[in-house]
């Protein structure tokens, strides 16, 4: 399928549920700090890997992807009413951790500059 398009579907999606986290969805255990990071759709448009950064405990990032998994039928059904495809991906939501290894690596390099000043 047409590389173009494929990124296109991947950008509407994450739009479409950043506007859901805000709007739409009123589970509880969805953390108001929720954000979608990115959204990959398979080539045959079969699925949606979205991963989503959670700011707070783990426990809150446990919960938010509960939250979001069992609203699955609830995004799907919002998706397939503003995007015109054949069948709606369906969707594998993940959590995002590159925010904190980012976090832990910028921790290490502060670290051995302390140590080199020393």
């Amino acid at each position: 399928m047409n590389n173009r398009r494929i990124q296109r579907i991947s950008q509407e999606i994450k739009k479409i549920i950043s506007n859901l986290l805000i709007d739409g969805i009123k589970d509880p255990r969805i953390s108001k700090m929720t954000s979608i990071t990115s959204v990959k759709v398979s080539n045959d448009l079969s699925y949606a890997d979205i991963y989503i950064s959670v700011l707070g405990r783990e426990s809150e990032k446990e919960e938010s992807l509960d939250g979001l998994k069992k609203a699955k039928g609830y995004i799907k059904k919002e998706i397939g009413s503003k995007i015109d495809l054949r069948h709606v991906p369906e969707l594998r939501f993940h959590l995002d951790d590159t925010l904190d290894h980012g976090m832990k690596i910028d921790e290490i390099l502060r670290q051995i500059k302390e140590e080199n000043l020393d």
